[in-house]
């Protein structure tokens, strides 16, 4: 009996050694460890890779193995380490716990263990248990992190959104970023390419669509594109929204698009304010040039005229010549004095930089020219149609409008038609929040294909009148223009006139 004991343990004893030959020759790293009712650890068997890689001596394989593990483990793991052990221990469920090595020689290693859990007949809670090195996978995961953590850093600093587009389904994926920029979040529920474009602007609609058209038809390599888009205080946003097309299907029909937005609203105000200062300028110098023009050429002929007839009263013993000379040169010494003056009312409109505005009502302003040409009126039997409003306003200087309806009335009276009753007619409405005023009249008209160009000239004149003298229009057209506003003029020769004057009412 006790031959064959002996021999059954030294079958047993040769298949353990068997064992633990075959586990030393796996790669992977093996251990069973073993935890006593009274919570004393102990490794019942560590594999070769175990030993070497963790760099444990045949001392420490004898000691107390928390000794071991405490010496080896990440202080910041430590504690997730031991937690989840014993967690796996009290409910006997397999162990699963990723965590840090400190090696002496081989730095920081991620591993994992895996391992399954039972009770033995003496009641100690047996680990087998399986490590990998999960240090190139984890160094993988952190440098993924790291980028995006950069990457979503950069985004917020450049204040840029990013969208992504299924186009099969409809639905988008809008970041915080560009939710932000119309002041929506995740509670307002934009979720599908709809709802982003009953959002945009009316008149940059057709624009967007035909930018995202040509980019489905591999017209463009990407699609970029800028409109108005409304936020949610019923403001309008411009947004530069920038994407492309990175996932077609058999036929090439776009399945998926990805891009960013950008606010770009402070840029568009800027460029339009720029814009808007550069058509000032240019209209600056565009008068300042014909002002140039005008002075050159008036003042020229009236030096010109000095010069004549001082060179006439040169000549001797010619008394009748000389006052003939004098004659033509008080008239014209007084028509210099007319040109400068004019010159100068020009000037003071343009160097105004403060034009007095006020409410002013335009049937009472009309009545008053009325009055002051009533005499006019009467004489050349002149019929007024006043279809302006008791309570029409707008906001202008009050000598302008004074002087715009001196103006026009007595240019109308001035050139009506002589085979019929004059007829002045005034009307004033509103336009997209502006105020307009129209004055038509039945008189001689003006074939504005041969003097459009020339209508609001100085000293232009396109009628037989002698006391004609082309300074009216030029002044009045300065006048409204230096309040903002705009004139336009409709004619034709033997029908009449009609000019529509559009008042720009901004203080």
């Amino acid at each position: 009996m006790k031959t064959s004991l002996t021999s059954n343990n030294y079958l047993l004893e040769e298949k353990v050694s068997f064992y633990k030959k075959i586990l030393n020759q796996v790669p992977d790293l093996i251990f069973q460890l073993t935890i006593s009712p009274e919570n004393n650890f102990y490794f019942s068997y560590i594999n070769k890779n175990v030993i070497s890689f963790f760099e444990v001596n045949e001392f420490e394989l004898h000691s107390n193995p928390i000794d071991i593990i405490n010496s080896r483990l990440h202080p910041e793991d430590k504690n997730l380490f031991f937690d989840s052990l014993q967690s796996s221990k009290k409910k006997l469920q397999p162990w699963d716990c990723e965590f840090r090595v400190v090696l002496k020689n081989k730095g920081i290693h991620w591993f994992k263990v895996v391992g399954s859990v039972e009770l033995d007949a003496d009641k100690n809670t047996v680990f087998y248990c399986n490590l990998s090195n999960i240090s190139s996978v984890k160094n993988r995961e952190l440098k993924v992190q790291e980028s995006e953590t950069r990457y979503q850093f950069a985004l917020e600093a450049s204040k840029k959104g990013i969208w992504d587009y299924n186009v099969k389904t409809g639905k988008v994926y809008f970041s915080k970023e560009s939710l932000d920029i119309l002041q929506l979040d995740e509670m307002d529920n934009i979720t599908s390419n709809t709802q982003w474009d009953e959002r945009i602007h009316p008149d940059d609609l057709e624009d967007y669509l035909l930018n995202i058209q040509a980019h489905i038809d591999n017209k463009t390599l990407f699609f970029e594109n800028t409109k108005r888009v409304l936020a949610k205080d019923g403001t309008y946003r411009w947004v530069l929204s920038r994407g492309k097309i990175i996932e077609r299907d058999a036929k090439g029909n776009p399945l998926r698009i990805i891009g960013t937005h950008s606010d770009v609203t402070s840029n568009k105000e800027k460029e339009q304010e720029l814009l808007h200062n550069l058509d000032i300028i240019i209209e600056q110098n565009n008068r300042l040039l014909n002002f140039a023009h005008i002075v050159s050429h008036n003042l020229r002929s009236h030096t010109g005229n000095f010069k004549m007839l001082l060179n006439m009263m040169d000549e001797p013993d010619d008394e009748l010549n000389q006052e003939e000379c004098l004659g033509y040169l008080k008239t014209t010494s007084n028509a210099l004095s007319d040109t400068i003056d004019h010159l100068k009312e020009l000037v003071d409109i343009h160097t105004t930089i403060i034009h007095k505005k006020e409410d002013l009502n335009l049937g009472l302003f009309l009545n008053h020219t009325l009055e002051v040409l009533s005499k006019e009126i009467r004489d050349n039997k002149v019929t007024i149609v006043n279809k302006i409003g008791e309570k029409d306003t707008i906001k202008f200087n009050p000598a302008y409008l004074e002087s715009l309806f001196l103006n026009f009335t007595t240019n109308a009276i001035k050139y009506s038609h002589p085979e019929r009753i004059p007829e002045i007619s005034y009307s004033s409405r509103r336009e997209n929040g502006k105020v307009i005023l129209m004055i038509q009249d039945n008189g001689l008209g003006i074939n504005l294909e041969k003097h459009g160009e020339k209508l609001f000239g100085m000293y232009k004149t396109f009628h037989k009148n002698d006391d004609a003298r082309g300074i009216g229009l030029f002044i009045t057209k300065n006048q409204i223009e230096s309040m903002g506003g705009s004139i336009q003029v409709e004619s034709k020769v033997n029908v009449g006139t009609t000019f529509k004057i559009n008042f720009n009412e901004e203080v």
